[in-house]
């Protein structure tokens, strides 16, 4: 499985942006997806996840109402809307993707074993 994750940029405070995670090398609808984010002397922590169905979704308390995550099939890429963007949202971006049951929603880093390369997320207060 290959992963492309884009759409990262500055944004002021307050502002929006949409990752976007191309995934490739394998049936889109068999794979559970899910956005991580690293800041700088941080660790890497699940922002949102979705089921393979798309039905079933997760959100971190940090981001939830502002943060949410989509499928889009015919595309063979999962989406993270961010909107009301903080500057504690500056992080590296990203996405990764893993086996599970159909509406089974993956909240471990352990549980994905694929990885994308990051898209770096500025936000300037």
């Amino acid at each position: 499985v290959q992963l492309q994750a884009s759409g990262g940029g500055v944004v002021q405070a307050g502002g929006s942006l949409r990752l976007s995670c191309v995934v490739s090398g394998r049936t889109f609808i068999d794979v559970a997806v899910g956005w991580f984010r690293q800041a700088p002397g941080k660790e890497r922590e699940l922002v949102a996840a979705t089921a393979r169905s798309g039905r079933r979704t997760y959100s971190a308390a940090s981001v939830k109402g502002r943060f949410s995550i989509s499928r889009e099939r015919a595309k063979n890429t999962v989406w993270l809307t961010m909107n009301g963007l903080k500057p504690e949202d500056t992080a590296v971006y990203y996405c990764a993707a893993g086996n599970g049951r159909w509406d089974e929603v993956k909240t471990r880093r352990g549980d994905y074993d694929f990885w994308g390369q990051g898209t770096l997320v500025t936000v300037s207060s």
